[in-house]
C-alpha cells in the first residue's frame, strides 16, 4: 500500500512525500512510489497517532464496557493511546482491581488502553504500589491530598522503581466545598469557589520533594499561570518536573460556566479570562509539556442537574485531533511539529517509551487527517457543541490493521 500526496509530519517537521506500508511497517517514504492498492491523501497530513495520559471512564465507572466504548471512540478522535485515570470506581488500588481492569486489554478494537494506579487507597492510606507497578501499571497516580508521610513514601517509591509520578495538585480543605474557581464569575452566580491557591500550593511542596528525591513529576492538568511559572522555575534549576495542561483551560475561562453551564464545570475549574491569555502565552513559549484533552463523559442524570450537583468534567475524545488543529495549529498559536511534541512524544516519555517520529522500519502507528474537511460538533456533553471545527481523521493505520 502506498499513501502518496500526503504531507508526512512528525515532532522533527513535515514535508510532502508518500509512504509505503508494507504488513504494517513502513517500508519506504518518498516520491512517486506505486503500489497495486494506492490512497491519494490529497494534501492531508500523516502523523502519528496521539496519546492522552489523562482519561477517564463515563461516569468514572471501572467496567469492559466503558473501556471498550472509552478504546473505540479515541481513535475517532485521532488517540491510538490512551492512559485511564485511577480514580475510577472502583479505584485502581490494590490487585484484584488492576486485575479487572487490565482482562481483555489486549483484545481492544480501538486505541490502546494502559493503566495508572492510585497511590493513596480511600482512607488516604497507601496503597501496594510495588505490586502494581509489577502487575503492570504504567506510572503512579497521587493526589496532594495525602500527608507530608505518605507523599514521601511515594516518592521513595518512584525513586526505587524509576517511573514519573503522575500528580494532581490540590488541596482538600479548599476544594471540598468549592465549585468552580473563586472570582468574580463565581461571586455573581453565587457559587462557592475553589481559589487557585489550592493547586499553586501544592506545585511548589511537590516540587521540593521532587528536588530533594531527584524524582520525575508530571503535573495533571494544571489551570494556574502561576504554577507554570514555577514548574518553569524548577526545570532551569534541573528539577524534573513537567506540567500537563487541558485544551479546555487554554481556550475557555470561567465565563463559560454562566448560566449555570454545568458542561463547563470542570475539575481543575476554568481559570480567569486573564488567565487564559497568560495559559495561551505559556503555550506559545514552550513552557507546557503536555495536553489533554481532559475526557470525563457523564450520564445526563449526573450532568443536567443543579451546577452544584452535578458531577465534573466534559466530553472531547472523539473530536481531539480536530480541536487541537483547529484551535491551535490553524491560529497560529503552535505548529503541527509542536502539537505532536506535546501531544505524542511528551506524554509517551512520561511512561517511559519513544513515539512522535515516522521512519523507515517502524511498525506503523499514524493516522491520515484531512484538514480541508469539516466537522461539526453535536454533543450536548462538549464545551464545543455546535461548533464548526477544520479537519477530520480519515484513516488509522495500526500496524497491519486500517481502520476508516
Amino acid at each position: 500500500m502506498v499513501i502518496f500526496n500526503a504531507i508526512v509530519c512528525d515532532v522533527n517537521g513535515e514535508k510532502k512525500a508518500d509512504v509505503r506500508i508494507e504488513k504494517g511497517i513502513i517500508t519506504e517514504i518518498g516520491t512517486q512510489l506505486q503500489d497495486v492498492e494506492m490512497i491519494d491523501a490529497k494534501g492531508g497530513y500523516f502523523i502519528p497517532l496521539l496519546i492522552d495520559a489523562n482519561v477517564r471512564l463515563q461516569d468514572s465507572t471501572l467496567n469492559s464496557k466503558n473501556i471498550q466504548a472509552i478504546s473505540k471512540e479515541a481513535l475517532k478522535g485521532g488517540i491510538g493511546h490512551i492512559i485511564l485515570n485511577a480514580d475510577s470506581t472502583p479505584a485502581i488500588d490494590n490487585e484484584v482491581v488492576l486485575e479487572y481492569a487490565q482482562n481483555n486489554l489486549d483484545k481492544l478494537e480501538g486505541a490502546k488502553v494502559d493503566l495508572m494506579l492510585n497511590t493513596l487507597k480511600e482512607d488516604a492510606s497507601l496503597s501496594n504500589i510495588a505490586i502494581l507497578l509489577k502487575k503492570g501499571a504504567i506510572a503512579p497516580y497521587m493526589s496532594t491530598i495525602a500527608k507530608n508521610n505518605i507523599s514521601i513514601k511515594i516518592a521513595e517509591y518512584v525513586q526505587m522503581y524509576g517511573v514519573t509520578l503522575f500528580c494532581k495538585a490540590e488541596d482538600n480543605s479548599l476544594i471540598n466545598n468549592g465549585v468552580m474557581l473563586d472570582g468574580d464569575v463565581s461571586s455573581k452566580l453565587g457559587l462557592a469557589g475553589i481559589p487557585d491557591l489550592s493547586e499553586v500550593l501544592h506545585v511548589s511542596r511537590m516540587i521540593e520533594i521532587a528536588r530533594h528525591f531527584k524524582i520525575k513529576i508530571l503535573f495533571k492538568s494544571i489551570a494556574s499561570p502561576r504554577s507554570i511559572y514555577l514548574i518553569d522555575k524548577a526545570k532551569k534549576e534541573g528539577v524534573d518536573v513537567q506540567c500537563e495542561v487541558s485544551i479546555h483551560h487554554l481556550v475557555h475561562s470561567d465565563e463559560a460556566c454562566e448560566n449555570f453551564n454545568t458542561t463547563a464545570k470542570l475539575n481543575p475549574p476554568l481559570a480567569c479570562k486573564k488567565d487564559v491569555s497568560l495559559l495561551q502565552e505559556a503555550l506559545k513559549n514552550n513552557q507546557i509539556d503536555c495536553l489533554t484533552v481532559l475526557h470525563q463523559p457523564n450520564s445526563p442524570v449526573n450532568k443536567e442537574v443543579a451546577f452544584y450537583d452535578a458531577h465534573y468534567g466534559c466530553e472531547a475524545l472523539s473530536d481531539a485531533l480536530s480541536l487541537y488543529y483547529t484551535k491551535f495549529v490553524k491560529t497560529q498559536m503552535i505548529t503541527m511539529s509542536q502539537l505532536l511534541k506535546l501531544t505524542v512524544q511528551n506524554p509517551a516519555k512520561s511512561i517511559g517509551i519513544e513515539a512522535g517520529i515516522i521512519e523507515v522500519g517502524q511498525k506503523v502507528h499514524a493516522q491520515l487527517f484531512d484538514t480541508q474537511e469539516q466537522v461539526v460538533i453535536s454533543n450536548k456533553q462538549s464545551l464545543y457543541d455546535g461548533q464548526v471545527l477544520d479537519g477530520r481523521v480519515l484513516f488509522s493505520f495500526y500496524g497491519d490493521k486500517i481502520i476508516r
